[in-house]
């Protein structure tokens, strides 16, 4: 009888401890469940949170790229540099990623974007703020290497950026003295310049340096009612923001939503055009006698300041 009532006790404390612990996997599963919706904002949303220490003190960059095109060590740690002297963040993380090849002959930015759900790992967490990077192995859809229109990399969310690897290194490859690590960290210096509000994006200007909207020959689209449009890159010769840097004419639409009204498709702030980078980075060469990153002008450098950053 004693040995029965031992096995009794025994089987209920099993019960016991084996109900304890589903009911901690229950509770570490919804612990896990992670809030996307702060990642997942317009472009030039998280300029503030990016530039302070306000809400956020650490920067953790998840660089996720395609197995053969990992960005070059020399320009990540330029890009961590570059970081630091604009931020206030000064613990800066970067986590790489492998991934396999989508295998796509080019890639739109809905596709990126669902590349970035399948793959993305790091989520803004506590004082975390985290921005995701992918090194891509396809071109942007519309290139045209024929006349020279080519993208080198875009920013479509408040955290989110492509760099289209494979063509800076096709674009590095026609000059003698330009790197890879030269047009890496141009781009991802241009582009994160926007995920700084970068220009009126987010961090709203303290002077007016804004271009505008352009035609095809250079000429300022008017409105129907003979007004410009802002296009979100700077008017000052020589500046990392300049809007010759950018990709077909200009960003029109200056709303913080991902989406056209009435539509599921993502826009991109900006497409870095790469013939217009490399003319940069040529006369950058003819000055210095090496090529180096453009520079953000002192309108920009303000703006910065003003919106928190250094």
């Amino acid at each position: 009888m004693r040995n029965i009532r031992i096995l009794l006790l025994v089987l209920l404390f099993g019960l016991f401890i084996g109900c304890s612990k589903d009911s901690d996997d229950s509770i570490e599963k919804e612990e896990k469940v992670v809030d996307k919706s702060a990642n997942l904002q317009g472009t030039g949303d998280s300029a503030n949170d990016i530039l302070s220490n306000d809400k956020f003190t650490k920067l953790l960059i998840e660089i996720a790229y395609v197995d053969g095109f990992e960005p070059t060590e020399e320009a990540m740690e330029s890009f961590v540099l570059f970081l630091k002297e604009r931020t206030f963040k000064q613990d800066i993380e970067l986590k790489y990623t492998k991934l396999e090849s989508p295998d796509e002959e080019n890639l739109t930015l809905e596709e990126i974007a669902e590349l970035e759900t399948d793959n993305r790992t790091v989520y803004n967490d506590g004082e975390t703020l985290a921005v995701y990077i992918y090194f891509s192995d396809a071109p942007a859809e519309g290139d045209d290497e024929e006349v020279g229109l080519v993208t080198l990399g875009a920013v479509y969310r408040n955290t989110s950026m492509i760099i289209h690897e494979v063509t800076v290194r096709k674009l590095a490859a026609q000059r003698l003295f330009v790197t890879d690590a030269d047009v890496e960290n141009s781009t991802l210096n241009h582009e994160f310049g926007h995920l700084f509000g970068l220009v009126d994006l987010g961090t709203t200007p303290v002077n007016d340096h804004e271009d505008v909207v352009r035609d095809e020959n250079g000429e300022p689209i008017l409105d129907e009612k003979g007004n410009t449009s802002g296009n979100s890159h700077c008017n000052v010769d020589g500046c990392l923001m300049l809007a010759e840097l950018q990709f077909n004419g200009g960003f029109t639409n200056k709303s913080s939503s991902l989406t056209s009204k009435g539509t599921n498709a993502i826009t991109s702030a900006c497409s870095l055009s790469g013939n217009s980078l490399l003319k940069l980075l040529d006369s950058k060469t003819a000055k210095n006698g090496l090529p180096e990153p453009p520079n953000l002008d002192s309108e920009c450098l303000l703006d910065l300041k003003n919106n928190g950053g250094r």
